[in-house]
């Protein structure tokens, strides 16, 4: 541990090859930054230009190379030609609901006829039943697609077909084995599946089925025998992207180039319903990662925690502009009532961590805590402690969970394990985040079994909380040049992380308090050069405390740069992660950068 960290963070400097950052310097003529960030990821030589320009046409594959997904494609281009009803069963989430508004999208644009099922969080859980397949079966569907769902779906997907009813799974979540006795599964995620992009979304799979689902109704010249004008999918890049990001999966390959682009169409605004809410939000620059990640995501998934499961869905499918908009200001509703629970459910569920704050993974369970937010705090405590979390709300013996996990530690795997082993009644997740269902005499006995898990992987994901760092920078790089030159390697996200850096040998000379818990604040470097600085929710932390501290002494802090857009002026301020005290950080690199 670092002793001289205010918040008890070890501040580790990322290691690199110094002969690769001279390489990539020197013959893709790259600034220092650049180069020695490359360097940090390791990224190939041969991937250096690709990383840099992700384009769709570099990355796209050929979709077949999915199992299942020619013969979806040739199902779904049957059921179009003999104008049938189609059935879309989505998850709540904002990978669900832009996967089933791609989907639905998709074929309003082809005139073709749908229904929307999106089941309600509390009430039904996660994923397809046999209850809900009936309601859909009921509309006259006669296929129906499962969209970020339906791998683990047995018995509903049984029943459907005892009902003559095909179902389609299009699905990211880790499998079994053994498959349901769906028509076809595309799942990259599936044991048998070669097609190494495990790393999708639902939503990104969603994109390569309509990839593949447009080819074939070209080949079969449906669009010319219909007069139908062929939809460009480009334009379905919006949503591709945002449920990408929103879903934390890793921003590489394919990822990386569907959100770069997908960024390029959210500024057209093309998408009615997340237009508007990004005017709700009042973005009034051009939406980023973090504007996916923690403004509008938050939003759409707030229908399913607190309000109405299909508001998201329904939103980015809809085409009215009033109805547009109650939407998008219901869901900024439910969000602010999603925040006041969620701290609440937080209050309580802290005594919990108390009791068990030396396990390996806080798994910590309760009565009636609100379903809807137990995933976001078991989030917010996983970051907090640097441990796998999960949360358990109990009520009539029966618990439901949310599992949030670091990186090493393959949570969806243990729930299926888990479940294997009968000590779940149902769940399913992926890598970092997970949900079940569980008996509640069986907790203990899930507790014992996670945590044997837990103890086979290295002690290194148990140590105390690591602050990763890129390079020590000067003071003077503060700025807009230097910003732009660390965003060359943008998007950032999950396994793409957003370079942190070292500013040291600060004093300040301001702060503010903001909205009673940001701290704004102006530093000096020791040559005379500011700082402008923010350090967020940190009034009643240990970064805030000492920042307001009113001495002379000098510090170093750790962060990120972030660019503030304001009526067509740019400036750029260093967003504080920690601070540490009284000592020079020693430099492993040769020199410090800007």
């Amino acid at each position: 541990m670092n002793a001289y960290s205010v918040s008890g963070r070890n501040w580790i400097l990322k290691k690199y090859n110094q002969e690769e950052q001279m390489f990539f310097k020197d013959n893709f003529s790259l600034d220092e930054i650049t180069s020695k960030l490359l360097a940090i990821r390791k990224i190939k030589r041969e991937d250096v230009i690709s990383f840099l320009n992700p384009s769709i046409k570099n990355f796209l594959p050929n979709p077949e190379i999915l199992n299942d997904m020619k013969k979806s494609s040739q199902r779904t281009y049957k059921m179009i030609k003999e104008k049938k009803m189609l059935g879309i069963f989505g998850d709540y989430d904002v990978d669900g609901a832009t996967a089933t508004a791609l989907l639905g999208n998709y074929f309003s644009s082809l005139g073709l006829k749908f229904e929307t099922y999106i089941p309600d969080r509390k009430k039904e859980g996660f994923g397809p039943s046999i209850n809900a397949f009936k309601k859909l079966i009921e509309k006259n569907v006669n296929v129906i697609f499962t969209v970020d769902c339906g791998t683990l779906s047995f018995e509903a997907i049984d029943y459907a077909k005892s009902q003559n009813i095909d179902v389609i799974v299009i699905d990211h979540h880790q499998s079994e084995i053994n498959l349901p006795n769906a028509f076809s599964i595309i799942n990259p995620n599936r044991l048998d599946d070669k097609s190494n992009l495990n790393y999708l979304c639902a939503a990104g799979v969603v994109f390569m089925f309509l990839v593949s689902l447009n080819k074939e109704l070209r080949d079969n010249k449906w669009f010319e025998i219909n007069r139908v004008q062929e939809p460009n999918l480009m334009n379905y890049l919006d949503l591709v992207s945002l449920g990408t990001v929103c879903d934390v999966v890793p921003l590489i390959g394919l990822n990386r180039a569907l959100v770069t682009q997908g960024l390029k169409i959210i500024k057209t605004k093309k998408n009615l319903g997340l237009k508007t809410l990004i005017d709700v939000c009042k973005i009034e620059t051009n939406p980023n990662v973090y504007h996916l990640g923690y403004v509008l995501g938050p939003r759409i998934n707030a229908g399913g925690r607190v309000g109405k499961s299909s508001h998201g869905a329904n939103l980015l499918m809809n085409n009215n502009p009033k109805d547009v908009f109650k939407l998008a200001l219901e869901l900024d509703n439910y969000n602010k009532d999603r925040q006041d629970l969620e701290s609440i459910v937080l209050k309580k569920i802290l005594n919990e961590v108390e009791k068990n704050i030396s396990d390996s993974v806080l798994v910590l369970s309760g009565n009636d805590w609100h379903e809807g937010v137990i995933g976001i705090v078991a989030s917010r405590l996983k970051d907090k402690y640097n441990k796998p979390v999960v949360i358990i709300s109990i009520s009539d013996d029966i618990g439901k969970a949310s599992a949030r996990s670091v990186v090493g530690f393959d949570i969806g795997s243990i729930i299926l394990a888990a479940l294997q082993e009968k000590i779940l009644l149902k769940g399913g997740g992926h890598k970092m985040a997970g949900g079940f269902t569980i008996k509640t005499n069986n907790i203990e006995k899930f507790k014992d079994f996670i945590l044997r898990r837990f103890k086979k992987i290295k002690e290194e994901l148990a140590s105390d909380k690591p602050l990763y760092l890129d390079s020590i920078i000067s003071s003077t790089a503060v700025n807009l040049d230097f910003f732009e030159k660390v965003n060359a390697l943008a998007p950032f996200g999950s396994s793409n992380p957003e370079p942190k850096f070292i500013i040291e040998n600060l004093k300040s000379v301001n702060n503010k308090i903001i909205k009673d818990k940001h701290i704004k604040s102006v530093l000096i470097g020791a040559d005379g050069s500011s700082v402008k600085t923010i350090a967020f929710n940190s009034v009643e932390k240990e970064i805030g405390a000492y920042l307001l501290k009113k001495d002379n002494k000098s510090f170093n802090i750790a962060g990120k740069l972030s660019l503030n857009e304001w009526r067509g002026k740019k400036n750029v301020e260093f967003i504080i992660d920690d601070i540490s005290v009284n000592k020079t950080f020693k430099n492993t690199v040769p020199s410090s950068i800007g």
